[in-house]
Parts: structure tokens; sequence; C-alpha cells
């Protein structure tokens, strides 16, 4: 998708080595989400995965390997209320989104302090569906899609 109305974006989703998954709970919110974010100018969307992963949640890359990147871009629009927060998603309408499957090479340890304005303020790791049933509303299509293109990997994963 190459509407600039929509802010480029990596979607990050990691197993662990009990194939869990890891969501985290955004500051002041109740619900839990796959870390992600902004794609900077002349940046790879892997560069950013790597990039985002470790400032959001403190993994480095040595530490996970992609075993699966989405097919196509996902994309979303950021409900009125969200679009005012930060500085930038002021410019877009929502969000388009190469999505990144990372399976981690050994145990984790997950930092949420590492960026100067703190997104995350829990984590947990979670069997395959249970984010659907906890992520804001204008999520739950995207995070639906991308699973399912996940899952035929996860599967194999799990099965190894």
């Amino acid at each position: 998708m190459n509407d600039k109305s929509y802010r480029k974006n990596v979607g990050l989703i990691v197993l662990n080595q009990e194939n869990q998954l890891l969501v985290c709970r955004r500051k002041d919110q109740q619900t839990w989400q796959f870390p992600q974010g902004g794609i900077d100018t002349g940046e790879s969307p892997r560069a950013a995965a790597h990039r985002e992963l470790f400032e959001e949640v403190g993994i480095k890359q040595k530490d996970v390997k992609i075993i699966q990147k989405s097919s196509h871009w996902y994309h979303y629009d950021l409900p009125k209320k969200y679009q005012k927060r930060s500085e930038s998603m002021k410019r877009f309408k929502g969000q388009t989104q190469k999505w990144f499957l990372f399976k981690a090479r050994a145990e984790l340890e997950i930092n949420l302090l590492n960026e100067v304005e703190q997104e995350f303020v829990d984590h947990k790791w979670v069997s395959f569906w249970y984010p659907l049933s906890h992520i804001v509303p204008f999520k739950k299509d995207v995070y639906a899609k991308v699973l399912n293109e996940f899952l035929p990997t996860y599967i194999a994963i799990a099965n190894d």
C-alpha cells in the first residue's frame, strides 16, 4: 500500500521457547497488543522490526530469528480520538504494517524501559489466539488476518 495517509509500521509477534506469544499492555490502557512501531525514512521493514523490538521490549537481534514475514502490508484506520494522542500519528488516518514472526533462540528477558517515553507497562506470554479477545477493537481484523497467515508456520514450529 502506497497511500501516504497511512504511516508505515512494523508489527512484531515473538514466540518464546514454549511457543507462547508476547503481548504488552500500553500505559493507561487495559488492552494488550503486540509490539509495533514506525519505519523511519530510508529504513527497511526488517531493520525497523529489529530496532523496534529492542526499543519497545529490550529484545536484541541476536536473541531471535525471523521465521516469517507477512506476504503483504495490512492496514487499519485509527479512530479520531487516538490520532491526536501522538505527534507521529497526527498526519495519518491509520497505519499500514508489515508483520514479522520471530522465534526466541533462548530464554528472553523483557525490558519495557528502553524507550524514553515508555509505551508499555506490563507484558505476558499467551496462547496463539489470546490476543484477539484482548486488543482494542479497531486492530482486531488485522490481528485475525495476520494470525491466520502465520498459523501454518506456527503449527509446524509447535509440532517440531
